[in-house]
């Protein structure tokens, strides 16, 4: 089973240890969870690139306008779990809402030419919210070689 880390001090430590110490290249696959075959695929593919790879399951409220699914999105962390341990992923950083802004973000993120089509089109902030988690992630986890978003923020749905 990946060792599963809920605070951002502990998986910076252990990130810290296995690049610094141990000399490892570290791999982020960033998810909201629900994992299905899209999200294997991408841990296949760092695990290739990577001596290490870390999945983090959060379900990113920001990404999410306020008459949208956040609160009907899929959670079951047991069973990402046995997924990551089925594929060989090391670590698990699995945080709470609290951990991941314990203060509201006071930076916006506009992408010219994306923010405003795909995803960005019918829900104003989607992007927004992606990046910022995303760049708390890569702050959070230092050190990353390699961070594998690929088809998954391209709209595939879980598999059921």
């Amino acid at each position: 089973m990946p060792t599963l880390f809920r605070k951002s001090k502990e998986i910076r430590n252990y990130v810290r240890i296995q690049k610094c110490e141990n000399g490892r290249s570290i791999g982020l696959v960033p998810t909201m969870g629900y994992l299905h075959d899209g999200h294997r695929r991408l841990i296949r593919e760092s695990k290739i690139q990577n001596d290490l790879t870390i999945v983090s399951i959060y379900v990113n409220p920001l990404q999410f306008g306020k008459d949208e699914d956040f609160e009907r999105y899929p959670r079951d962390l047991e069973r990402d779990m046995l997924i990551c341990e089925e594929e060989g992923v090391d670590a698990v950083f699995a945080p709470s809402d609290e951990e991941m802004y314990p203060e509201s973000p006071v930076v916006n993120i506009h992408i010219e030419g994306l923010s405003d089509i795909l995803e960005g089109k019918f829900r104003p902030g989607h992007f927004n919210g992606v990046c910022i988690v995303v760049l708390k992630l890569l702050n959070i986890i230092h050190g990353v070689a390699h961070a594998s978003a690929g088809d998954c923020f391209g709209g595939c749905a879980p598999s059921q």
